[in-house]
Formats: structure tokens, C-alpha cells, sequence
């Protein structure tokens, strides 16, 4: 049996930690550069020059430019997500969180084209099917947040203020198609107003098609 003294696991921790500690400072120093310029117009000496690290310390924390790609796509999507959650966190019933999930894009829309658009459709144009283990991540992404949409509508049907027949799944997935497309013909005109149309249609079904 090996025996470990107290040095040898607080030098094992502080090791671990210093590593983590790296790793997230890659992470964060590379999540918005990810974003703009994708992982294929990504270059090493980019990820090198924005953390101020070398290709040795980089290589030494993950396997390969796609290890740091997923990592920072998990970064990314996880921010924005929290970002999401913390808008609509004040609100107890489900109209209103319906509505502070819209307002969240109407008012944020320049600070995420400013990081280069929605981390969730750049990654998933970005991987393809070039990319398998990141289309993956983005698919299990994705399906979180219709799955999250589709629980503050079965909420509101629970709370008899959202029609007890509506489709909770398809109205989620509904939503998440139009706000990402409005994002996307936005991000091209550098405008917000395509991504507006789209959250004022939204709110348009959700009054004609949802609401009791």
C-alpha cells in the first residue's frame, strides 16, 4: 500500500489547481476570439497571443485546438444561459418569464453581437459535420434550452394561464428557431431589427395561440 504525506497531497492539490486555474484562463482569454473568427479561422498563435501563454502551456492543458474549442463552446453557451436565468429569475409565473426571456434579447442584443453573436448557431455552423464531438455538444445544448423554454410553458399550464392543449415541446422549439434566426439576419445587417420582428412575433403568438 502507498502512503502519502501531507506535503505530497497538498503539493498534489496545488498542482491541480494551478492547472485548472490555466485552464480556465485559456478559456476565458479565447471564448470571445472562438466566437467571432469560428474554430477553423482560429489560429494557434491567436489562442497563443490573446492568453499570453505558449504553445507548450496550451498543449500542455488540453490535447488539441478541439479540446479548447468544446471547452470554450461549453464556457459560452453556459454564461449565456446563466446570463438567461438570472434575467427571468425574479419572476414566479410563467407569463412573466415568457416575457422576461424576451426582453432579455431585446435588451442584451448589442453586448452578444458585440462578442460575436449566439455562441449555440456560430458553433453549430462552425462544427457541421466536420466537428462531430462538438455538433454533439451543441446538439445536447440545444435540447437543453427547448427543454427549459418547454417547462416555463407546461408551468403556465399548471398555473391555468397558458390553453392546456398547446404543444409545450413545439412552441419551444418555435421560439428558439425564430430568435436565433432573427440573430443571425441581424448580426449580417449589424441592425437589430430583424431579431425585433422576430421576438414581436413571438409575443404575438404567445397572446393569440397561448394565453387563456
Amino acid at each position: 500500500m502507498v502512503y502519502f504525506t501531507t506535503f505530497d497531497i497538498n503539493y498534489y492539490f496545488n498542482k491541480m489547481s494551478k492547472a485548472d486555474l490555466t485552464r480556465q484562463l485559456i478559456i476565458e482569454k479565447t471564448a470571445t476570439l472562438f466566437n467571432k473568427k469560428g474554430f477553423a479561422g482560429t489560429s494557434l498563435s491567436d489562442i497563443t497571443d490573446a492568453t499570453g501563454l505558449t504553445k507548450g502551456s496550451i498543449y500542455g492543458n488540453f490535447e488539441n485546438k478541439e479540446e479548447v474549442a468544446l471547452a470554450v463552446f461549453k464556457h459560452n453557451a453556459g454564461e449565456l444561459w446563466k446570463k438567461k436565468e438570472h434575467w427571468i429569475a425574479g419572476y414566479s409565473d410563467a407569463k412573466s418569464k415568457l416575457a422576461a426571456l424576451i426582453d432579455f434579447y431585446r435588451k442584451n442584443w448589442k453586448e452578444l453581437f458585440e462578442n460575436g453573436g449566439c455562441p449555440v448557431m456560430n458553433a453549430a455552423t462552425d462544427a457541421d459535420d466536420v466537428m462531430p464531438l462538438m455538433k454533439q455538444r451543441v446538439k445536447k445544448t440545444v435540447d437543453n434550452w427547448v427543454s427549459n423554454v418547454a417547462k416555463i410553458l407546461e408551468e403556465g399550464i399548471e398555473q391555468n394561464t397558458f390553453k392546456p392543449t398547446i404543444n409545450s415541446a413545439e412552441y419551444s422549439r418555435l421560439f428558439i428557431m425564430m430568435i436565433e434566426g432573427g440573430i443571425l439576419l441581424s448580426k449580417i445587417s449589424d441592425k437589430p431589427d430583424s431579431l425585433y420582428l422576430a421576438l414581436e412575433r413571438i409575443e404575438k403568438i404567445i397572446s393569440e395561440e397561448i394565453l387563456i
